[in-house]
């Protein structure tokens, strides 16, 4: 960053500050105010009966917050990890407080008053007896939770329900309640916990929203300031980590809620993240940036950074499969969806505060439900009026950094009346304490089914029976390190030796993006920096070619170095093996790939070697075929591998992998095409063009400014691909002799179907 940018960035955020202030009293400040309103409430209650899709989400939280007071209040002593009774009980407890608090509001009945009041009040006789939580695992421990993350969780929900309930309280027990409870609440999940707080990370976020969120409800300028822009002062040093590695200071970081706006999110609204994550994020981004909106008009949050709160929400609804599930980038929980909570705030907030754009209602109707304020209500009222138009998922490619120049993740999708290819290569920054040393990475997709698999995170979320609900030490020993992922991997060695604050210094760059042809869609990316001396450059094609059942996917794997390196290409896949054209044995009994960087929780299940020009190999899921057709080279070893070797607790799927190694080069060229072809019913019993329609798959140039592949198909036609690999303007003209045939083009890549 140059000393100008900084400036301009600090003037911008000063410049926020005191329009903050002066702000204070453009709004009368009435409640409720954060994400209901006087004004809101009226307008909900005025359309009761209107809008089906309110109603239904109405009733629904109704009957739940009705039988929670049939059960009545309870607040035990902390004591367990997530998952365990006392930590889903004060998360229950925080939501029905939430949800009581707006019933209150929309309804009139006052026994959702009583109720939050009654559970305030409880809270406020507890915490002050309470010391830090017992369970010693986490970097900034919690006092009602194992971890303040989930402190602050309690306090963002906690803040909207005594917003509703402010006026009904009484002033005495307000004074009693903000003394004993919310004032101290905050200034321990801040000034008491300084290394969770101020950060650049979504804990922070969740943090900051806290504080921010109950400083609006008590008019607490100090409150509001430190949510915005972080602690003056920690006491933290430079360099100082979390659980999971990542660091928690950089020397000169700015904090706060405006600093977690300003860093992770991309100009696209790609979050540094990871998807799953930055679902988990939007919440708190979006809930407090609706309380500033309704209390702070005058600083247009929505706008902010050319409204970068609005545009993450594109990005999320982009980072999903045919079914709604996110990618799982990074840490992330396969199945997580936009289903969530988080998303149906999203998705609500984003209408009503960006531009009413109706694609986001056909989200809203899969959905089924809105939150319970203004931003519900106009989708609820929308849907009605039968305004939703289809959200539409296009190829995209979503920069990363926050100035869109550190990588990136690339989305081509391929769609066909009901059927979806989907391929996902991923070529970002570390992603903070959540990333994964995965460059150049990809997954793929038929549909919502995986064709090849990335692994996810290794974790049970909130089940305490395993490792408490939290990370699995196989987090750090299989899931982050490079052999999990569909990517190169040298001398059996993570990239960046599988060190956070190595690879946090680098990120992939994009070398060319052109979606712009269905039929011939590309993303190719480089990355410098994941080995010493070695360049890697990967390039993907989704190819919609005459001759095969559904497009193919090319992948062109170039990797050079200095000196001659062992290189692996894994390619995890779901389902039932079903040919190969190589001979493998089979050990009588298994052994591990490997002793580190992951390869320890790999069976060697099978070993071969390449023996003609191509490797075929084949596999069924989930009701279609999936052939792998590999320019292999004489003496290539092919490697069967299972995952589950020194996993005593089994802990980790027993997922499969075929792996291609070469030995001993300095440069290697993987050629290889996916090809997605016909179908198996058992119900039938009848598979239908069970066999692959390439024939084979040849690099037929190689030099330092081009690659050539040929396809083959048995219809006799071949298609040709050719790459400038050094040039990558779209304007720059070509001329190549291949094989006898001169070819011209203009741009970084020529294509041809040769019948």
């Amino acid at each position: 960053m140059t000393a100008n940018f900084i400036k301009n960035k600090v003037l911008k955020i000063l410049a926020f500050t005191v329009l903050l202030l002066l702000s204070k009293s453009v709004v009368a400040q009435s409640h409720p105010r954060l994400v209901l309103t006087k004004k809101g409430v009226a307008e909900i209650k005025d359309n009761l009966g209107k809008a089906p899709l309110f109603d239904s989400s109405l009733q629904d939280v109704k009957k739940e917050v009705d039988a929670e007071i049939i059960l009545g209040i309870e607040v035990p002593v902390p004591k367990d990890f997530s998952g365990g009774y006392t930590h889903e009980r004060h998360k229950k407890n925080f939501l029905i407080m939430q949800k009581a608090g707006f019933l209150y509001q929309i309804l009139g009945d006052k026994k959702y008053a009583v109720y939050v009041k009654d559970m305030l009040m409880a809270y406020t006789k507890l915490y002050p007896t309470l010391p830090l939580h017992p369970q010693e695992r986490s970097y900034a421990r919690g006092k009602l939770f194992w971890q303040a993350l989930n402190d602050a969780n309690w306090l963002v929900y906690a803040s909207q329900a005594y917003d509703c309930v402010y006026d009904f309280i009484g002033g005495n027990d307000r004074a009693i309640i903000e003394k004993e409870l919310f004032r101290p609440f905050a200034d321990f999940i801040s000034i008491g916990s300084p290394q969770f707080f101020n950060r650049v990370h979504n804990h922070s976020t969740w943090g900051n929203v806290a504080v921010g969120m109950i400083a609006l409800v008590m008019d607490d300028a100090e409150l509001l300031d430190r949510a915005l822009n972080g602690l003056k002062e920690d006491g933290l040093p430079a360099g100082m980590k979390d659980n999971d590695g990542g660091l928690i200071k950089q020397e000169g970081q700015k904090t706060g809620f405006l600093a977690n706006v300003d860093e992770p999110f991309s100009p696209d609204g790609y979050y540094n993240e990871g998807p799953y994550y930055q679902r988990y994020a939007m919440y708190p981004f979006l809930v407090f940036a609706e309380a500033l909106q309704n209390t702070k008009p005058d600083l247009k949050i929505f706008e902010y950074r050319n409204g970068i709160l609005i545009k993450s929400v594109y990005a999320l609804l982009n980072l999903t499969n045919s079914k709604g599930e996110f990618f799982p980038l990074n840490d992330g929980q396969k199945g997580m969806s936009y289903y969530s909570r988080e998303l149906v705030s999203s998705v609500d907030i984003a209408y009503l505060y960006g531009n009413k754009d109706t694609s986001l209602l056909s989200i809203a109707e899969k959905q089924g439900r809105v939150q319970l304020d203004n931003a519900g209500m106009a989708v609820a009222l929308a849907v009605k009026k039968k305004l939703a138009k289809p959200f539409t998922k296009k190829s995209i490619d979503l920069s990363d950094g926050q100035d869109g120049n550190q990588g990136g993740v690339a989305v081509i999708r391929n769609k066909s009346k009901d059927d979806e290819l989907t391929l996902v290569m991923k070529y970002t920054s570390q992603g903070s304490s959540h990333g994964h040393f995965d460059k150049l990475s990809f997954s793929y997709y038929n549909n919502s089914s995986e064709i090849l698999q990335d692994y996810g995170l290794a974790r049970f979320v909130n089940i305490e029976q395993k490792g408490g609900g939290n990370y699995l030490k196989e987090n750090e020993t299989w899931a982050k390190q490079t052999i999990a992922h569909n990517t190169i991997i040298q001398n059996e060695t993570s990239h960046f030796k599988g060190d956070f604050e190595i690879g946090d210094k680098f990120s992939s760059k994009r070398y060319f993006f052109d979606a712009s042809n269905p039929k011939i869609q590309i993303i190719s990316a480089t990355e410098d920096n994941a080995y010493p001396d070695t360049k890697m450059h990967r390039t993907m094609v989704l190819l919609e070619v005459d001759g095969y059942e559904k497009p193919l996917l090319l992948d062109i794997f170039q990797v050079k170095s200095k000196r001659p390196n062992q290189y692996d290409l894994p390619f995890y896949y779901l389902g039932q093996m079903m040919t190969e054209n190589f001979k493998y044995e089979t050990p009588k009994s298994l052994e591990p790939l490997g002793k580190s960087f992951g390869y320890e929780h790999l069976w060697k299940e099978g070993f071969g070697k390449a023996g003609v020009e191509n490797t075929k190999f084949s596999w069924l899921d989930n009701g279609s075929f999936y052939t792998l057709t590999s320019a292999t080279e004489q003496g290539d070893e092919l490697l069967l591998a299972r995952l589950g070797a020194n996993d005593p607790n089994f802990n980790l799927r027993r997922d499969a992998g075929l792996i291609i190694r070469k030995k001993n080069t300095d440069k290697a060229t993987y050629i290889n095409v996916i090809e997605t072809h016909g179908s198996y019913s058992p119900v039938t019993e009848v598979a239908i063009n069970a066999s692959s329609s390439v024939t084979a798959v040849e690099k037929v140039y190689e030099d330092e400014s081009y690659i050539g592949v040929s396809i083959k198909n048995k219809n006799g036609s071949s298609f040709l691909f050719v790459l400038a690999t050094a040039n990558n303007s779209v304007s720059e003209k070509h001329i190549l002799e291949i094989k006898g045939t001169i070819y011209s083009w203009v741009g970084a890549y020529f294509s041809k179907l040769i019948k």
